[in-house]
């Protein structure tokens, strides 16, 4: 693909134009680049007339972003943030295999990164770039050699290998039990239940395999992340459906118990998800059999 050179941003001139606008100053700017005046003026300028529109409208002593420059602004500081994150992926690899990685959030900081001397005392000589996401992305376009993923496995313009399944368990602080001591399944629909905003009908399904009617299934508190939901477990709000490998150290600790030693598989898996122009990448291959052979041991 051939690009048009009048259609390449200039960084220096978007780091100008950034500068003013978040200073309101042109002078501020220059200070803050370590460049004239007359030189962030020249090259906001230049910036302007590659665009075709003007970016700033001047109000006494500052420079005021017009319309199209606030419009602008978001895209301009995505292109700076991008060009210093190639930088610095250039300078990390020049030293090292570098694996650019997704994660979701809470097995990234909960399972994962507890792990990793692991990995890399067996892969000496490998850089990790690690980022949360949550949802489904374009890998190649962001940039990413791997991602973990959790549901079915479905990915655009990638390959999906199996990791594991998830198994939940509701959990409890030994806090709650002592004031409310449960003799069977059925009496966990009296204490307040704690519900993942993404998933409405696993306490349903819980209480369906455990062969018990109630409405209490979809009552309680709700909370979007995993994360939440164990800290509100931890501080005695209720009743929590967590799978076992993201409260090991609160299990371990007796934060944490185990209120029904009835556990739920779900319905999806969780899977290590290559782009397909990056099959073949040395270091994620090892990282995606390590961590399959983490999850059997």
């Amino acid at each position: 693909m051939t690009l048009s050179r009048t259609l390449i941003p200039d960084l220096g001139k978007l780091q100008a134009f950034e500068s003013a606008a978040r200073h309101g100053s042109v002078t501020q700017a220059g200070r803050e680049l370590n460049l004239t005046q007359s030189t962030v003026s020249r090259q906001i300028r230049e910036l302007e007339v590659q665009l075709g529109i003007a970016l700033f409208e001047r109000v006494r002593q500052r420079v005021v972003l017009s319309e199209a420059g606030r419009k602008f602004l978001p895209d301009a500081r995505k292109l700076l943030e991008q060009g210093e994150a190639a930088m610095l992926r250039a300078m990390a690899g020049s030293r090292a295999a570098l694996l650019r990685l997704a994660t979701l959030p809470t097995f990234g900081s909960r399972w994962l990164i507890p792990r990793l001397p692991g990995f890399l005392q067996a892969y000496q000589g490998v850089a990790l770039d690690i980022a949360s996401r949550s949802a489904p992305f374009d890998l190649e376009d962001q940039g990413f050699d791997a991602a973990i993923h959790y549901g079915q496995p479905i990915w655009a313009n990638a390959a999906c290998r199996y990791i594991c399944q998830e198994v939940i368990v509701p959990v409890v602080s030994p806090r709650v039990l002592e004031a409310a001591p449960l003799r069977g399944p059925e009496d966990l629909a009296r204490l307040p239940l704690l519900h993942l905003a993404t998933r409405p009908k696993a306490w349903a399904d819980w209480f369906h395999q455990a062969g018990v009617q109630t409405q209490a299934a979809f009552q309680g508190h709700r909370f979007d992340q995993f994360t939440m939901m164990i800290e509100a477990a931890h501080a005695g709000l209720g009743v929590a459906l967590l799978p076992r490998y993201l409260i090991e150290q609160e299990l371990n600790a007796a934060q944490l118990q185990v209120a029904i030693d009835l556990p739920l598989p779900t319905e999806n898996g969780y899977h290590f998800v290559m782009p397909n122009g990056k099959l073949d990448h040395p270091v994620a291959n090892q990282l995606y059999h390590w961590i399959v052979a983490q999850v059997g041991a």
